[in-house]
């Protein structure tokens, strides 16, 4: 039989073990974002993008990067998955929805008077495949929320070469 005192003690190591796996997860993770967001940033800047700013704050939202080109503002969201289609799938209408909002909020606030319009975009990245910029990959065109009708893994920009 195992006394309470060890057993007690067995769980507390267990729990705290779990929690340094998790702890180190989620530094990997904010690593390997951040590396996306780089590279993605990159790819827009080689594009002719100009990159307003890197994980901005916003209400209710952390935009990814914020870039301008000509008359439009792109709230840029940067996934790395496991293939392309998947990371268009990661984002759900609930977050596409607060994204347009803070990216018109900013929009509003910053840029007031430039007759930007604003839209979502998403570059997303995959091991062994370059990375593919989709603008208005939500089907956002100016109405106060994104047309979305979920995974959308049908979008042209998905379609093999």
């Amino acid at each position: 039989m195992i006394r309470p005192e060890a057993q007690a003690q067995a769980q507390a190591q267990a729990q705290a073990e779990r929690r340094e796996r998790r702890r180190v997860r989620g530094l990997a993770a904010r690593r390997s974002g951040r590396w996306a967001e780089v590279l993605a940033a990159a790819m827009l800047m080689a594009r002719g993008w100009r990159i307003l700013g890197f994980r901005l704050q916003a209400t209710g939202a952390e935009i990814d990067l914020l870039a301008v080109r000509g008359k439009v503002l792109a709230v840029v969201e940067v996934k790395a998955r496991t293939d392309l289609a998947t990371a268009l799938q990661a984002v759900s209408a609930d977050q596409a929805s607060r994204l347009i909002r803070a990216g018109e909020a900013l929009a509003s606030r910053r840029f007031a008077g430039r007759g930007l319009s604003v839209r979502l975009d998403l570059v997303a990245l995959a091991p062994g495949r370059l990375p593919r910029h989709i603008p208005d990959a939500w089907g956002y065109s100016g109405a106060r929320s994104p047309r979305y009708s979920g995974a959308q893994a049908g979008h042209e920009a998905f379609r093999e070469p």
